[in-house]
């Protein structure tokens, strides 16, 4: 199986900084995608951002400017710098990444169990 594990959520002021990072594990060939999605209460889940293995990148709006997807393919892992933080950014965040294993020749979508981003005005 594969697990993609969240970290880096906490409470942090208006116009405050975090850093989330995601690591994927297990039988892994290949991961195309990886992305950030988040979550307000009562709401739909949203992307934010994803990275393609190559590195080409895509931002909602409303965080264009503010945050930054980044990955390390040698660590399996995805990273978002969140600046500039706005009480709307409050939401659990998702990490999600297209994974190939080892034994299947196919790609499937996997999620993390999210982290809590909460942004205090």
């Amino acid at each position: 199986q594969v697990q993609l594990v969240e970290s880096g959520g906490d409470l942090v002021q208006a116009g405050g900084s975090l850093r989330l990072s995601c690591a994927a594990s297990g039988i892994i060939f290949s991961i195309n995608t990886m992305g950030w999605y988040r979550q307000a209460p009562g709401k739909q889940r949203e992307l934010v951002a994803t990275i393609g293995s190559g590195g080409t990148t895509n931002y909602a709006d409303s965080v264009k400017g503010r945050f930054t997807i980044s990955r390390d393919n040698a660590k399996n892992t995805v990273y978002l710098q969140m600046n500039s933080l706005k009480p709307e950014d409050t939401a659990v965040y998702y990490c999600n990444a297209v994974i190939r294993r080892v034994w299947s020749p196919n790609e499937d979508n996997w999620w993390g169990q999210g982290t809590q981003v909460t942004v205090s005005s």
